[in-house]
């Protein structure tokens, strides 16, 4: 294989003089003329993103930022505690933590929905969707497993987000499969289990960004972009009003150290 062959890309390049980003000329065409949100779409997608498209893409960016003293933002802090010199191992340590709870659901919500389009084929109208939503949740539970999306453990009724976003998809004309999808999953849910449990702002996320088009394996990404805005606010305040090492102390204080058995008895 020669150099030619695979040693590409199309995302950026430079010169001397200028700086092109996806064939557009980043000085001239791009700062100043688009937003980030708008910059990100064309970064990923390869293309630019219609009005419609960049508002429901800045709705789920937006929803995805900041949730509090998450456990993501309090690794950030404390990293900072111990290394106030690395700002970026803090930022780090905040994004480290997406997984199966936090802003990985994301990913998790849109390969779940995935996986029952790919079933139901074509005929994606709710009437061909509901009871591929109904088997593929009576199979979760079968299983003991969670499904990705729904419930919230502040949010217990329902999560603010998430009417928001199904707002911004029907305004914009992007209310796809996968959104309409995850409220049959909701329902199905609650129906199976006489638990009512909401979509949360991940799942709703998750799903949005399906509609728009980019694959499951990519959101994950999406969040990460999104959280990195908190995290530095987090941080910013950590600077100015620190409470990483009043929480450290705080636990050393408090927590209590119960010998271990010994292991030749």
């Amino acid at each position: 294989m020669s150099d030619e062959t695979w040693l590409r890309t199309s995302i950026a390049t430079s010169t001397a003089d200028s700086i092109t980003v996806r064939d557009r000329d980043l000085a001239s065409e791009l700062m100043g003329q688009v937003s980030f949100t708008e910059l990100t779409f064309l970064l990923v997608a390869g293309r630019q993103a219609t009005p419609e498209e960049a508002r429901l893409l800045d709705a789920v960016l937006v929803s995805l930022a900041d949730h509090g003293l998450t456990p993501t933002a309090l690794a950030a802090r404390l990293t900072y505690t111990g290394a106030p010199e690395s700002l970026q191992g803090a930022v780090a340590a905040g994004l480290l933590g997406a997984g199966t709870v936090f802003l990985g659901v994301v990913e998790d919500t849109a390969t779940f929905l995935a996986a029952i389009l790919e079933e139901v084929g074509d005929a994606q109208d709710d009437t061909a969707l509901r009871p591929a939503a109904e088997a593929a949740v009576r199979l979760r539970i079968d299983e003991g497993r969670r499904v990705p999306g729904l419930g919230h453990p502040i949010h217990k009724a329902e999560d603010p987000r998430t009417p928001r976003m199904y707002a911004i998809a029907e305004e914009t004309g992007l209310l796809g499969p996968h959104l309409r999808l995850l409220r049959l999953v909701a329902e199905a849910h609650g129906a199976a289990t006489g638990k009512s449990l909401p979509i949360n702002g991940a799942g709703v996320a998750g799903a949005a960004l399906a509609d728009l088009g980019f694959p499951p394996a990519l959101m994950r990404g999406f969040a990460l972009v999104a959280r990195t805005a908190g995290i530095v606010g987090h941080l910013a305040e950590e600077k100015a009003q620190p409470l990483g090492m009043p929480l450290y102390q705080e636990i050393d204080r408090r927590a209590v150290y119960e010998p271990g058995e010994d292991p030749k008895s």
